[in-house]
């Protein structure tokens, strides 16, 4: 039997992450939920972002959903952001963010990107210092992490049948932390290669990467860079499938996996019933094609949020008609599942 460790966080995360279980569960019926807590407010009640329990409930499942954080922008004691928490203590090194263009919504048809981001040092190691005049903080690139999302990449590559992949890196300022990364990526691709495994490889630089993304999305196919630059690029190249409330995404482990839409907590619209459950979902669906290994089920879902879409879009506004519920958005989807 299939588990799944649900934490709904904060904001609209408790809205949106019921709706998403709500159509695993019309898809898989023997699944079996375990509840945790995590985010600001469990921080607020319990004086941590990630309870021991709530690490051990993933452990034991095996996979969870995560629904969304309310994160402040400035220092607090003894507060860490609880999906960076997460993804560290879990050691969930990669972070795959899917980009597809939706009837509809998309500002153009032919979009279709994997972006691949080392998600578990780079600037987010978490080393900072500071003093009263200066802030410093440390930059880590590792040869076994960047060959491990390399690694990862090229197996659901395979997996996928994606062909290209674009490096995209700094190192003519970065030599030896970037210039680390890229060649370590190489390796593994040029390994790959050997064993049978051919994926066209080229490389730019993180700022033409963006110019690249924004003037001519279709280039890409497959993007791998690291955390930072990742966590930038996914979010521009959302614009193509919509924005971030269209945008799904899976943090990948060896031992454990956690979905998240990659939305923030919006507390402006939180418990009016109106968030867009969609990004949750589809992110749901990737623990269907890449943990679980329900691949037909996964993109089963996939059709009906399109077949949904255009039922329930304003083609002037390319966007979900205004008022719909949650509960609606959710229902029409599932009469197409």
């Amino acid at each position: 039997m299939n588990q799944l460790c649900v934490i709904p966080g904060d904001g609209i995360g408790l809205e949106v992450i019921p709706a998403a279980v709500e159509l695993l569960k019309a898809g898989v019926p023997d699944l079996e939920i375990i509840h945790a807590d995590a985010g600001w407010n469990c921080f607020l009640q319990h004086g941590e972002s990630v309870p021991q329990e709530t690490i051990a409930k993933i452990q034991h499942c095996g996979a969870a959903l995560f629904g969304a954080v309310s994160s402040p922008s400035y220092k607090v004691p003894g507060y860490r952001s609880a999906i960076l928490t997460l993804r560290q203590s879990l050691n969930l090194y990669a972070n795959i963010r899917p980009v597809k263009s939706l009837p509809c919504i998309s500002p153009r048809p032919d979009v279709d990107i994997v972006i691949f981001r080392e998600n578990t040092e780079g600037m987010y190691a978490g080393i900072e210092q500071a003093t009263v005049d200066q802030a410093t903080a440390t930059r880590v690139i590792t040869r076994l992490a960047s060959r491990r999302i390399a690694s990862k990449m090229v197996e659901i590559s395979k997996i996928s049948g994606r062909k290209k992949v674009t490096i995209v890196h700094k190192a003519n300022i970065l030599p030896l932390t970037d210039g680390l990364f890229r060649d370590s990526v190489r390796e593994v691709i040029n390994e790959s290669s050997r064993e049978g495994v051919y994926i066209q490889t080229d490389e730019l630089l993180v700022d033409m990467a963006a110019l690249k993304l924004v003037s001519d999305p279709a280039f890409y196919d497959v993007i791998i860079t690291t955390n930072l630059f990742g966590d930038i690029l996914s979010d521009v190249a959302s614009y193509w499938c919509g924005g971030l409330g269209y945008a799904p995404s899976i943090n990948l482990g060896d031992n454990a996996a956690i979905a998240e839409p990659v939305h923030g907590s919006a507390p402006d619209i939180a418990g009016k019933g109106i968030a867009n459950p969609i990004a949750a979902i589809l992110s749901a669906a990737l623990l269907l094609r890449y943990i679980w290994h329900l691949p037909s089920l996964a993109t089963d879902i996939e059709n009906a949020v399109q077949t949904a879409l255009v039922e329930i879009c304003d083609p002037e506004t390319r966007s979900i008609r205004s008022g719909m519920k949650t509960i609606e958005i959710l229902e029409s989807i599932l009469s197409y599942l």
